[in-house]
């Protein structure tokens, strides 16, 4: 199997992503207790340092400081993609299986050119420039009529799969839509039909009434622990105004997001000395953007645990915290 291609797994109903390409990064599965600080995370060593991309990659879009005469964000195609847009969007069967070529885009955003930022450490107007970058780029490529899904991800940390120091984020735009994120697009939608309203909304509603777990919020945008939330200290970021689509954000509401984004970012940084997190931004499936039960939101988790195998055999979380007490603690 020289190219990508994604398999349906039967007895689950999900897709499972196989990118021959990755196996060329080096010391993918290599068992090391370094951190992202060794030699190999250096920005002696960094690509994006040193600029390879902009002498051998086209740059996809970048973003400049005309103030200080230098770019702000950059983004490029990921150099070992999990998916790649010069496969053929096609479905295959194999017997009773059935799979896809590897279909899709998969960019990198460079966040900064400071090696060592990050954006608890950024400022609010070079965050902006971040939440700018995925907007244009999260439009581009939802003009690909073959692509169904765009997810934005930010991965911290060697623990939550960083392989380079370098601030970055990654967008992948995939034809598929995971049966999860359907399951959550069912949900919303048995809510909705028998309330009338949308769930997000409601969650929201009665958090800012509770206070309890919001940790603080803006005239747009409100940072809170879950109810149920699965890991310690996870945080969801979401508009006030119902919106199902990313897409839709306007200037003022970039401005909004980037500032309670930072603040959110930074007292995980500060309070629990830089962990390492992943954040996702999960908005609306194509065809699904204009749904009156959907409500796009930034979801960030802290690794501070390692599910075991309780939580892989059943799938239900164990969080050894309690979102009120993570709420009170970061809201401090």
């Amino acid at each position: 199997m020289e190219t990508g291609q994604i398999r349906l797994n039967k007895v689950t109903g999900e897709w499972v992503i196989y990118a021959p390409s990755r196996r060329k990064r080096p010391q993918d599965f290599q068992q090391s207790n370094q951190a992202l600080s060794s030699d190999n995370h250096s920005q002696k060593n960094c690509p994006f340092c040193l600029q390879i991309y902009k002498e051998s990659e086209k740059i996809l879009l970048e973003i400049k400081d005309y103030q200080q005469d230098l770019w702000q964000t950059k983004v490029v195609a990921n150099k070992f993609p999990a998916l790649n847009f010069h496969e053929n969007p096609q479905r295959n069967l194999e017997g009773i299986y059935m799979s896809l070529s590897g279909y899709g885009h998969h960019e990198v955003v460079i966040e900064s050119p400071d090696h060592y930022q990050t954006i608890a450490t950024l400022s609010i107007p070079e965050i902006e420039a971040i939440i700018e970058t995925y907007h244009q780029r999260y439009l581009k490529l939802m003009k690909d009529k073959e692509i169904m899904m765009v997810i934005i991800f930010r991965n911290h940390g060697k623990g939550a799969g960083a392989s380079l120091r370098h601030p970055h984020s990654q967008i992948i735009a995939s034809n598929i839509v995971p049966s999860h994120r359907r399951i959550q697009e069912a949900e919303a939608q048995r809510y909705f039909d028998h309330w009338g309203r949308c769930v997000y909304c409601d969650i929201l509603e009665f958090e800012l009434n509770e206070k309890i777990r919001v940790i603080l919020e803006n005239n747009l945008f409100v940072s809170f622990v879950p109810y149920a939330a699965e890991f310690p200290c996870e945080i969801w970021i979401m508009p006030k105004e119902h919106q199902a689509d990313f897409g839709s954000i306007t200037a003022e509401e970039k401005t909004a997001f980037a500032t309670i984004l930072k603040d959110s970012l930074s007292r995980l940084y500060y309070k629990l000395n830089n962990p390492d997190y992943n954040y996702v931004i999960n908005t609306a499936a194509r065809y699904k953007a204009e749904e009156p039960q959907l409500h796009w939101y930034c979801q960030i988790r802290p690794r501070l645990t390692t599910p075991a195998g309780f939580e892989l055999g059943s799938g239900i979380s164990i969080n050894p915290s309690i979102p009120e007490v993570d709420a009170a603690f970061l809201r401090e």
